[in-house]
Formats: structure tokens, C-alpha cells, sequence
């Protein structure tokens, strides 16, 4: 049983499953395409899942990956919290530039779904976080984009301090917004 909370992006969703708990621990059902389906009125046939475990202060992204290689993702935490953020970036789109943050976390099961034309990353809150991602498209190297996690101009707060932040090498190359080329229109 899931349940699905719009945000103030439309297209991006928070998935909410239920998780059955007892004096063992829980029992939950991560994703179930025909739920997800009727819930979100989404069709989604996920063919990639990956893993990423980080400790505190790892900030990922902003990634994406251009058409024809462009993803869909479902994505949650099975260990630790995360700071979870989704950028538009579809040329033509209201919300273009603007972002959705939420908070994934073990204890509350909740999960985001990032439709394509979105720029991802997140910043680990915890010591530790193992995060779970769901793709509808194989990953493609040469596909690969980003805008710098670090732009200010794109207004958000990451909930850590920069001086604590660990970014990869490829994620400081980055460019800024302003000066991003979207390969996505609406």
C-alpha cells in the first residue's frame, strides 16, 4: 500500500509505502508496478536498480542523462537520511529552475519519483546512508550532464555546511545554471 503526495512540482511525487511493523522489526513492499501505476497513473517499467552507499557530508549531483538516454528514477533510502532534490530543467516549464527537497530517511519509508527532464542529487544528513535508485533507462555514459551542486542561485539548502561538503572530482566540473544548456522542452 502506497500512498502519493503531489509537490509543488507537478510530474514529481513523493511515494509514501506502508511499512507493517512488529516487536521483528517491518515488513515493507518498496514498489509495486500495478499499485504505482493506478496511484500515480503512471506506466513505468523500471529496467536499472542501483546502490550508492556515502557518509555524512557527500553531496551527488546534479545529475541527468540527455535524450534519447534520458531516466526516470523511484528513489529512497534503505539506511541512514538523505536530503533528496530534484531540479527542473525542461526548457518552456513554469517551475524551469526550480527544485523540490525532501527528506528520505529509513524510519520514514518515504520515496521521490523524478520524472525525466530533471537534474538529481542529494546530501547525506547521516553518518551513513545506502541510497536505492529505480531507473526506467540503462545508464549511458555519453549521456551523462550536470549542473554544479553548489550553484546558490538555484536556492538550495543542502541542511549541512558547505565547509563539510565531499563532492567527487567530476561533480565540481560542473557548470552553473546560467550558464547550462538544457537538452530538455516541454
Amino acid at each position: 500500500m502506497i500512498s502519493v503526495v503531489e509537490t509543488a512540482i507537478p510530474g514529481v511525487l513523493i511515494i509514501e509505502p506502508k511499512a507493517f511493523g512488529d516487536a521483528r522489526g517491518y515488513f515493507m513492499e518498496s514498489f509495486n508496478a500495478r499499485e504505482f501505476a493506478q496511484k500515480t497513473g503512471l506506466e513505468v517499467s523500471f529496467v536499472q536498480d542501483n546502490l550508492s552507499r556515502s557518509r555524512r557530508g557527500v553531496l551527488r549531483g546534479l545529475h541527468f542523462q540527455r535524450p534519447p538516454y534520458a531516466q526516470s528514477k523511484l528513489v529512497g533510502v534503505v539506511k541512514g537520511r538523505v536530503l533528496d532534490v530534484a531540479v527542473d530543467i525542461r526548457k518552456g516549464s513554469a517551475t524551469y529552475g526550480q527544485h523540490v527537497a525532501v527528506e528520505l530517511t529509513e524510519e520514514n519509508h518515504k520515496q521521490m519519483f523524478i520524472p525525466r527532464g530533471f537534474a538529481h542529487g542529494f546530501a547525506v544528513l547521516s553518518e551513513e546512508a545506502i541510497f536505492q535508485y529505480k531507473c526506467d533507462a540503462f545508464y549511458a555514459p555519453e549521456a551523462e550532464g550536470g549542473i554544479s551542486i553548489l550553484d546558490a542561485s538555484l536556492g538550495i539548502d543542502w541542511g549541512l555546511p558547505m565547509t563539510e561538503a565531499i563532492l567527487s572530482e567530476k561533480d565540481t566540473q560542473h557548470p552553473l545554471f546560467k550558464d547550462f544548456e538544457s537538452p530538455f522542452t516541454l
